[in-house]
């Protein structure tokens, strides 16, 4: 009987290290500190959802433009390879600019570092901070827009679109939330042009109904706060809110870099 006791101590220990350890390694992710510091502006100007040739001097303005796809994988990929030391002196636009490279340059699905072996940013307590007081260097150097439009995994968007699908879709979002790791959601509604824009979710929202699952997340076109990604169990399908760049209503969910060409 001791050893017994003995042997599940040590197994409980065990398991409570191990979970301890996992937690370290896969903190969440704080909307005001871990997203970015300025927008993905949209190529169209919209009202109600509904997309307008720009005119004028909006037209005119220099706009950071086709990045949602971008700015997504780039804040899984700071959350989970970068880390912050707002005690050092920052660094100049060079060697921020390799910094920042040594960061996007690893594939976004693979396992979040050991804080040890995270590059670090001297200067900046978070990624907001820095993306907020170094915006150009940070745009200059996480990627082109245009290569995610040709993204092999973008053909399931017309290949796949029954409910099945997207009942499994939902899954894999409660399965990436619960072991602590980000989900980058494709959001479109193809054939249809009403919205075509990734964003990713960091959170289940508590006290949800038992046929609606809700989440928060990142939408690049949004940084002033969080966004909601709704599932409804009895409708089979996912929605999302509305807002002035999109009518609202159901959509299609497709995973982005889960895994290799996701």
């Amino acid at each position: 009987m001791t050893r017994e006791i003995v042997s599940t101590i040590v197994s409980t220990l065990f398991v409570g290290l191990t979970f301890c350890e996992a937690n370290a390694f896969t903190p969440p992710l704080h909307f005001k500190a871990d997203t970015v510091g300025f927008a993905n502006m949209t190529v169209f100007e919209y009202e109600n959802g509904v997309a307008h040739v720009r005119r004028g001097e909006s037209a005119k303005q220099k706009r950071y433009t086709r990045r949602c796809f971008v700015l997504c994988r780039t804040t899984m990929q700071f959350k989970k390879f970068a880390r912050f030391d707002p005690h050092a002196p920052p660094l100049d636009d060079q060697n921020l600019a390799n910094r920042i490279r040594q960061v996007t340059r690893r594939a976004a699905w693979h396992d979040t570092l050991p804080e040890d072996q995270r590059v670090v940013f001297p200067g900046y307590a978070n990624f907001r901070e820095m993306s907020t007081k170094r915006g150009y260097i940070v745009q200059r150097n996480i990627g082109y827009g245009w290569p995610t439009y040709w993204r092999i995994g973008n053909g399931r968007s017309l290949l796949i679109q029954g409910p099945g699908y997207q009942e499994k879709t939902h899954g894999e979002l409660n399965a990436a939330l619960k072991r602590g790791d980000l989900f980058v959601a494709f959001l479109t509604t193809l054939p249809h042009f009403r919205i075509n824009h990734a964003v990713l979710a960091y959170a289940k929202k508590p006290g949800t109904s038992p046929d609606v699952d809700r989440y928060f997340v990142y939408d690049p076109n949004h940084p002033d706060g969080p966004r909601e990604l709704t599932w409804s169990q009895r409708e089979r399908s996912f929605a999302y809110q509305k807002d002035w760049d999109f009518v609202g209503g159901n959509v299609r969910v497709y995973q982005l870099y889960g895994k290799w060409l996701q």
